[in-house]
């Protein structure tokens, strides 16, 4: 059990506690409840809330709102670093997951690397200028060597002693090409570069965002099938600055496509999927009064494809 700031639209405005409880509770869920869709290709998040909870407040720009229960503008409450804004991370790195899931479908396709410097560099302003500079000489080298054009997704991450490094996950039209060390290391400039080995993993977006943010997603450790003490559980957040972008995309990148629909509606559109992953959980207010209860569920075509095999 633990407290959270629950978020309604753009507002984080309710504390409560979050109780995990039984997927074999009763919920209410039945084939004709409304429920949220996620689809990122091979897996499909499903969504099913007790109560469609409305929002209070109205954002007025990034300092206000105005809050309808009451009527008075009121100030947002900025935090001064990631760390103390635990949710803000948590939503970025949830995004990530799923924009990874949506893109990354042919493993032969991925190039994954590790751009670092040779300085203690601590400037996470120049650390995506940098990466703008790669990408520009990575592109003419592409095209000079009749090579298949790429879209990327770049996270950030600081190191124990402050110096940044930035994960790359190239992902190419075709086959991704065999590119040399030397001559990445050569393009970058700045330092040295890794290149990581893509496991053919069912749901790789969970994988990639524990590894390349050396955090892990609370509702994602049980689909990692790893020791949870392998996963730094936001030890670094203190080190992003406020207003840090975590990860950025190239333009092509593909977002998951989210709609609304009945349960039994989904079901029949997944009835050659598998069930992966299931939580359900109850809000509570601290008075104790259940607020809503809420059900989550992945679907996953390739472990379908793998077990009738």
């Amino acid at each position: 059990m633990a407290y959270s700031l629950v978020s309604y639209d753009t507002l984080t405005c309710l504390l409560m506690k979050i109780e995990k409880i039984s997927n074999n509770t009763e919920i209410g869920l039945n084939s004709k409840s409304n429920v949220s869709v996620k689809e990122m290709d091979n897996i499909t998040e499903v969504r099913y809330s007790l109560n469609n909870v409305g929002g209070f407040i109205k954002k007025i720009d990034k300092d206000y709102y105005y809050d309808i229960r009451t009527g008075e503008v009121k100030q947002f409450k900025h935090t001064d670093n990631r760390k103390q804004n635990k949710e803000s991370v948590s939503r970025s790195l949830r995004n990530l997951r799923d924009i990874i899931n949506t893109n990354i479908i042919d493993y032969k396709k991925v190039l994954w690397i590790t751009l670092t410097y040779k300085e203690n560099m601590t400037d996470s302003k120049r650390l995506y200028n940098d990466f703008r500079k790669f990408h520009m000489r990575l592109k003419r080298y592409i095209k000079k060597n009749n090579l298949p054009n790429y879209e990327y997704i770049n996270v950030g991450e600081p190191q124990r002693r402050g110096a940044w490094h930035l994960h790359i996950l190239l992902i190419f039209s075709k086959t991704a090409p065999f590119i040399k060390k030397t001559i990445l290391e050569r393009i970058w400039g700045f330092g040295f570069v890794s290149i990581n080995k893509l496991k053919q993993i069912d749901n790789v977006g969970v994988y990639l965002t524990a590894y390349l943010s050396n955090y892990c997603l609370d509702q994602d450790e049980a689909e990692l099938n790893t020791n949870k003490k392998s996963i730094i559980k936001g030890a670094r957040l203190r080190m992003y600055p406020p207003g840090f972008k975590i990860y950025r995309c190239s333009k092509g990148i593909k977002k998951p496509i989210k709609y609304d629909c009945i349960e039994e509606d989904i079901q029949e559109k997944l009835s050659n999927d598998i069930l992966t992953y299931q939580k359900t959980i109850q809000l509570v207010k601290e008075d104790g009064k259940i607020i809503n209860k809420l059900n989550y569920r992945h679907y996953n075509k390739i472990k379908k494809v793998k077990a009738n095999k």
